[in-house]
């Protein structure tokens, strides 16, 4: 791997690590009904146009994290096809911390932007 490739290749990974916790919470924040995580991956994939691509398994200790913090909550059941699943859903402190979340991540994508754009 050239050096270029590398270091795009870590900054992805630094940018990725700091927004997968909000778009886990927004995804969960979206649904009508609790979601298990393969389920959590694909619509990853539907609508981050493949940012999040091929990173299911990295999902799963985020998910455990946030039901650590209490912003998730989550139940096991049985399937039919297969081992049971964990089924994820948003907490009621979730969602207020999804709202502050979202407008934290506003304003910071707003700084970043104007100092993208050169109006410092």
């Amino acid at each position: 791997m050239d050096d270029n490739a590398g270091q795009l290749k870590k900054f992805q990974k630094e940018l990725s690590s700091g927004t997968v916790s909000l778009v886990l919470l927004a995804v969960l924040g979206q649904s009508r009904q609790p979601l298990y995580g393969y389920q959590i991956a694909k619509r990853l994939e539907e609508v981050a146009e493949g940012v999040l691509a091929g990173k299911q398994s990295a999902l799963y200790p985020v998910l455990r994290n946030l039901e650590a913090s209490g912003l998730l909550a989550s139940e096991v059941e049985p399937s039919v096809s297969g081992p049971p699943r964990r089924y994820y859903r948003i907490t009621k402190f979730g969602r207020e911390m999804l709202r502050e979340w979202v407008a934290a991540w506003s304003a910071t994508r707003d700084s970043v932007d104007k100092v993208l754009q050169g109006e410092m």
